[in-house]
């Protein structure tokens, strides 16, 4: 009896060290957000971000809750290169080499790729310059859309886009996070948020840059223009658009479609 209990605790200990050991092992390490340098902060409030809304993890700087651009290509920012202040405003740095097809593959469940169908024909119901395409391999694509590292639900991301890059070319991934957007029922609903992403890599920042509180609330929060957003788009408001695709907050299951003056602003640019 007593060698029978021996071994029962035996087994029991083990067994207890695996459990442990296979906790660790899937539970990955709580991350670190990195202290952002001053002279990063003021250079991002002089190109037109919120410096307020900036987070750093891994060598990325996530802005205004969805833009992420890399520390590594700030040097190309320090060069003159210019971003979009907002979708009534073009700048210089847009997608070239128009007319142009751009691939979408999505290397997600098959809802995201639905969604994306309707988003790709909302771009293409305009006519534009800028053709987009759901392709079916990533070796062929422009830009990929697949799920955000587990991090982003963490640190209470929705998901990350980016802008053209200076040779011309569409900003080439979206990453969304899943913990956020597998419960959106209304596919049109996610089909806005993708259309949205995808607008920021063809050169869109949000419509209600100047006063974010429009969309999402709370206190005024000017991004400012950091003398970039100099070029008007005749025909568009210079204030908020009530349910442009590009405002900066929305509910994850309302639709969106373009505006008039969404409209407006492909058909100037592209």
């Amino acid at each position: 009896m007593k060698n029978y209990s021996q071994k029962t605790n035996l087994t029991f200990i083990i067994l207890l060290i695996l459990g442990m050991a296979c906790q660790q092992q899937s539970e990955p390490a709580v991350p670190q957000l990195e202290n952002v340098p001053n002279e990063v902060l003021d250079q991002l409030d002089a190109l037109g971000f919120n410096s307020n809304e900036v987070k750093l993890y891994d060598g990325t700087l996530f802005i205004e809750g969805d833009i992420a651009i890399k520390m590594v290509d700030l040097k190309d920012l320090r060069q003159g290169n210019r971003l979009p202040v907002e979708e009534h405003y073009n700048t210089d740095n847009l997608v070239s080499g128009s007319p142009r097809t751009i691939n979408v593959y999505v290397n997600m469940p098959q809802k995201y790729k639905d969604a994306t169908d309707i988003a790709i024909s909302r771009y293409n119901t305009e006519s534009l310059d800028l053709t987009f395409q759901r392709v079916s391999s990533s070796s062929s694509a422009d830009i990929t859309i697949t799920a955000s590292p587990w991090y982003y639900y963490f640190f209470g991301i929705l998901g990350s886009a980016g802008f053209p890059t200076a040779s011309g070319d569409p900003h080439n991934q979206i990453l969304m996070t899943r913990a956020y957007y597998d419960g959106v029922s209304n596919i049109n609903g996610l089909a806005t948020t993708i259309a949205h992403e995808m607008g920021h890599c063809i050169g869109f920042r949000h419509t209600d840059y100047m006063d974010r509180s429009y969309s999402c609330g709370g206190a005024a929060d000017n991004e400012g223009d950091g003398g970039v957003g100099d070029n008007y788009i005749p025909g568009t408001p210079s204030g908020p658009d009530a349910n442009s695709w590009m405002l900066a907050c929305g509910n994850p299951e309302g639709d969106r479609p373009f505006t008039s003056n969404d409209q407006i602003a492909l058909d100037y640019l592209y």
